[in-house]
């Protein structure tokens, strides 16, 4: 550029013609005459495209080969080099690798997508669910968060779950529509199996039926993207990969989910303050146009659960996502309806509500009540000490020891009556047994009859009086008229 620059001065400015320019300077004359025409170099400009007299050929064959390798997986399409040697072994081919490089790379950026910039109204969201690592109770875990955005203002809520199911879709639904205060006109997602049974032929979908349900109770509108196409919903595509990096490094430590998802919850009321580039307002003061245009929400939340009817076993359990729920064994080899919440395992009956249970992401686990079992063990008292359902319940030390003593006094009778005492849990709390059982043992009164009338005077706060002939187990007490020859043995025994 310096040459450059000393050409044209010499030329315009000294007035030195471009003959003795171009013989001081050792350059061409053509080359000066270029240089008067432009201020500063143009650069090489091709006049015609470039020839290739050898690949011309051969050309249709390679467009043919890349358009075969769309079907294939990325990891098993033809390189450049791949193509070459096919060319050459297969085809005959005369020319060498450089000329074929250059015309692939020319033919794949051609074919390389472009896109439309979008703008989005408001009330028009996107959602679509990420993973990330966390440790929830000490142990890590992986967790599968949704992502829900509203594109207009960038706005968005994230909410965590151990597993991408059903019913942590739709309970992420519910707590989003809450945290916008309304819900959505639209709503885009991808062709997940959770909203998505299938596609038809002419690319209409098949929705689920927990889909349909959800769309049905908040009334809003559904789009979905091109198979493969995650570009379709690039802004909570990008919202996905941003929470991950601000909202979850370093790895949330929470001791439960409930915790990690508040911590989530305050992340996304903190970044409403923000003002992204190209914005004069805040995403909070944007969201003011998406709130506008929300619907209203409807009385109560949708019940966010996976519905599955089943038989229940003769072991009195019941079957969800692998592992074993326990019912009360009334209920055995019945239909029932399980709900599977995400933190909760309900079972139905007609309209009743037989059993609840913390829900388990294990695989192959049993998840007894031991409740549940009572009534069966009532009678099959032999298994007592072999019953899985018991195995693991912790009751307090006043529960063994009056067992002890049943079966010390009563002999088979007592373990049978040390059942019908555990079925006390079924109506009454654990603490309330317990103190009864503490005032049975105080008082001697060993027998299922004495804690249930110990139990129920303490709940009704009466005195416990005990009937001694509705308790025949009892010691009796020998109760005799007193004389007064007795006086005088004891004056006696004094006296000496």
């Amino acid at each position: 550029m310096e040459l450059y620059a000393r050409v044209r001065r010499a030329v315009v400015v000294d007035k030195m013609s471009e003959r003795e320019a171009a013989r001081q300077f050792g350059l061409a004359r053509e080359t000066v005459r270029k240089m008067m025409r432009y201020s500063i170099p143009p650069g090489y400009r091709r006049q015609q495209p470039a020839r290739r007299p050898k690949l011309d050929a051969w050309t249709g064959i390679i467009d043919q080969l890349l358009e075969q390798d769309k079907a294939q997986a990325k990891k098993q399409r033809h390189t450049a080099k791949r193509i070459f040697e096919r060319l050459r072994d297969e085809h005959a081919f005369p020319g060498g690798y450089t000329i074929v490089k250059d015309y692939v790379r020319l033919r794949k950026l051609s074919q390389r997508e472009m896109f439309v910039p979008l703008v989005h109204p408001p009330g028009d969201a996107q959602a679509d669910f990420g993973e990330a690592q966390v440790v929830i109770a000490g142990v890590e875990r992986k967790a599968h968060y949704l992502v829900v955005d509203l594109p207009q203002s960038d706005d968005c809520f994230v909410m965590a779950f151990p597993a991408e199911t059903t019913e942590a879709f739709l309970e992420g639904h519910n707590h989003a529509f809450g945290y916008f205060g309304g819900v959505p006109r639209t709503i885009l997602y991808d062709n997940t199996k959770l909203a998505v049974a299938q596609i038809l032929g002419d690319g209409t979908r098949s929705k689920t039926q927990a889909f349909s349900e959800l769309q049905s109770h908040y009334l809003f509108a559904e789009k979905f993207g091109r198979p493969g196409k995650g570009n379709d919903k690039g802004k909570v595509e990008g919202l996905v990969g941003y929470a991950r990096r601000n909202f979850l490094v370093p790895v949330p430590r929470c001791a439960s989910w409930d915790e990690l998802n508040a911590k989530l919850r305050d992340e996304c009321n903190r970044r409403r303050a923000r003002k992204l580039r190209g914005h004069q307002q805040t995403i909070g003061e944007r969201f003011e146009k998406d709130n506008e245009m929300l619907l209203p929400l409807p009385a109560a939340p949708y019940e966010a659960c996976e519905k599955r009817t089943t038989r229940v076993t003769s072991l009195s359990l019941v079957r969800y996502r692998t592992n074993d729920y326990s019912v009360p064994v009334a209920y055995g080899h019945r239909e029932v309806l399980v709900k599977g919440f995400v933190q909760e395992v309900m079972i139905c009956a007609a309209s009743e509500v037989i059993a609840r249970h913390p829900r388990s992401y294990e695989r192959e686990d049993m998840i007894f009540d031991p409740l549940h079992y009572l009534a069966l063990l009532e009678q099959k008292t032999n298994a007592l000490d072999q019953a899985a359902p018991l195995a693991g319940w912790e009751l307090p030390e006043g529960f063994a020891q009056l067992r002890r003593l049943m079966e010390a006094r009563l002999g088979k009778k007592g373990k049978r009556e040390y059942v019908q005492l555990l079925r006390l849990l079924e109506t009454f709390s654990l603490t309330e047994v317990s103190a009864a059982i503490d005032d049975a043992l105080r008082l001697g009164a060993i027998s299922f009859d004495a804690v249930k009338h110990l139990l129920l005077c303490r709940i009704e706060r009466r005195p416990a009086r005990l009937d001694l002939e509705n308790y025949p187990h009892l010691p009796v007490a020998q109760v005799a008229t007193t004389a007064a020859a007795d006086y005088l043995t004891l004056l006696s025994e004094g006296a000496r």
